[in-house]
């Protein structure tokens, strides 16, 4: 299991697609985003207009941790954890149990997974109690996942840097 962070528009798409690209096809895009606004339409599109037809894409905005769990041994690429951060608080779920089944799912994962994230915290503490939590849980979940990974990238300005 690979952890791939960054900032937005870092490259770490692009990096953890390459990672699971090194694994035999085929290979599964699992997609947190939702199309909420043309803008998440046109970023969604653009995602997918960029992979070969040797990735199938699967669509999880909130079931994320079954998803895992159902695909065996083929090589998955999760892209990206913070939107799926964002849809669980959305949805109200009890985030302590949904990390909990996500972190689980990865670790009992049979194949090659790549979990793409943004890093969120090296910037200023947030002015609102919500987005505060949202920095807060996407770094329990970070540290968590990282635990029991075997290899941590961060990628800055299309670089990625081995941090495990």
């Amino acid at each position: 299991m690979t952890l791939v962070l960054g900032g937005a528009r870092s490259g770490k798409s692009r990096h953890a697609e390459a990672l699971i690209e090194a694994e035999t096809a085929p290979w599964t895009y699992v997609a947190t985003a939702q199309g909420w606004d043309d803008e998440m339409r046109a970023r969604i599109a653009e995602h997918r207009a960029r992979r070969s037809d040797s990735w199938r894409t699967v669509d999880a905005p909130l079931e994320l941790a079954a998803t895992i769990s159902a695909h065996g041994n083929t090589p998955v690429l999760v892209d990206c954890l913070t939107l799926w951060l964002t849809n669980v608080m959305l949805a109200e779920r009890d985030m302590t149990t949904e990390r909990a089944g996500l972190v689980d799912a990865c670790r009992r994962a049979a194949g090659p997974l790549v979990l793409v994230s943004n890093e969120v915290g090296f910037g200023i503490v947030p002015e609102n109690a919500l987005a505060r939590r949202f920095r807060d849980e996407a770094g329990r979940l970070h540290q968590e996942l990282a635990a029991i990974a075997d290899r941590v990238v961060l990628v800055v300005a299309g670089i990625p840097m081995r941090v495990k």
